[in-house]
């Protein structure tokens, strides 16, 4: 039997709007602090909130996004998040304070909450079912890919062009996704009178697809140990010595994503979740375990590209499968779903991971995480694994 298309001009429209997006939150994520620190004399800890603060507004955009997003129409509410974030760029140039640029931050994380929730609800439209997870897996690839390049490219500015040179450069990459954002031809979703009618009112479930909770609790506890990476990596590599090294980590993680990710995609369709995400976690524990015993630069690199594999395949799997427990009206809502609770799960990962710090040091930090990571294994077989359907094969 012939496979169904996926590389059609719509997906690759919709990843790449993601990952122009992408690319402008992680540049900023790495520079803002400096900007806030230099242009208003912000301390250590105001500069890291006007970094993290963003978070804030990504939540309550998600929320917003993932309720109306059926109601208002898919590609309006990708175009309203747009709009927003296109603004919030053009504030930034705006001569103010460290509380202009605070609120200024959630309005950007506001806008991208609602344009992120609309890409993935988009995405997972335009993929066949029979193709869900390689097409999950490619589109998941685009926020890795911002991931190492973002930082790059920010610290690369910073270094060598005025602060204004950055937000220019964000301006030109939501531009880009304005432009395909119009492009893209998106089925909108006609609902009938008794979902309008359930969609109504402030209800829990008109925020939360209930269908998609358990994996995604599963992937907010891996998104816990990630941030411990996120966070810390910087500075158990000065304690080790091994920050040169540490400059490729990120590298290294996007290299083996992009090695593994055709064949997990594959698999996740033929053989069904079970077959690649049992041993996303093992790669997850391996990574973090490893990572606690970093002290030379290769190890550090080993680590990184199991955190590659085992991280990452993890996430996109998830999604994927949070995305297809859901009924067709509600694809949005659980996409919101799933990106609210591991976005929790990295915002509150470093300040409680940053209490356990002064008493067993980073190196134990990650030993016990490497433990949290071996914990999934059972949380994935009882909430999710024990149930999951065995593949197109």
């Amino acid at each position: 039997m012939e496979k169904e298309k996926l590389w059609t001009k719509d997906f690759i429209s919709i990843t790449a709007i993601n990952f122009f997006l992408m690319l402008t939150f992680y540049l900023l994520m790495v520079t803002i602090s400096v900007f806030a620190a230099e242009q208003f004399g912000a301390n250590e800890s105001n500069a890291g909130l006007a970094s993290s603060i963003f978070v804030i507004g990504a939540l309550f955009g998600r929320v917003f996004g993932g309720k109306l997003i059926n109601t208002i129409g898919r590609k309006k509410i990708l175009l309203l998040g747009i709009f927003i974030m296109i603004l919030s760029s053009i504030i930034y140039f705006i001569p103010g304070n460290l509380s202009l640029l605070m609120a200024n931050r959630v309005l950007h994380g506001f806008g991208f909450g609602v344009a992120g929730t609309a890409t993935g609800t988009i995405v997972a439209q335009v993929i066949p079912n029979s193709r869900k997870g390689e097409g999950i897996g490619y589109f998941a690839l685009s926020m890795t890919l911002a991931t190492a390049i973002g930082p790059f490219i920010g610290i690369y500015i910073l270094d060598h062009f005025q602060f204004n040179a950055i937000f220019v450069f964000c301006i030109i990459c939501i531009a880009v996704s304005l432009v395909l954002s119009i492009l893209i031809k998106v089925q909108e979703i006609q609902l009938t009178e008794e979902q309008l009618n359930e969609m109504k009112g402030f209800k829990l479930s008109n925020f939360i697809e209930r269908k998609s909770v358990p994996i995604t609790l599963v992937a907010t506890v891996t998104a816990f140990c990630y941030s411990g990476v996120l966070s810390f990596l910087t500075f158990y590599a000065k304690e080790n010595h091994v920050t040169e090294a540490a400059g490729f980590f990120f590298v290294v993680y996007a290299a083996a994503v992009l090695i593994t990710r055709p064949f997990t995609g594959r698999q996740f369709d033929l053989k069904g979740p079970n077959f690649v995400m049992y041993p996303a976690i093992i790669g997850l524990l391996f990574a973090l375990f490893i990572l606690s015993q970093s002290d030379t630069g290769l190890v550090l690199l080993i680590a990184g590209a199991f955190l590659g594999f085992g991280y990452a395949t993890y996430m996109s799997s998830s999604q994927a499968v949070a995305i297809s427990s859901a009924p067709a009206h509600r694809v949005g809502l659980a996409t919101s779903t799933f990106f609210i609770l591991t976005d929790i799960g990295l915002g509150v990962g470093p300040f409680i991971q940053g209490l356990f710090v002064p008493f067993v040091g980073y190196s134990g930090l990650y030993m016990i995480l490497g433990v949290c990571a071996i914990l999934c294994l059972p949380l994935h077989h009882f909430l999710y694994g024990k149930n999951a359907p065995k593949g197109n094969e």
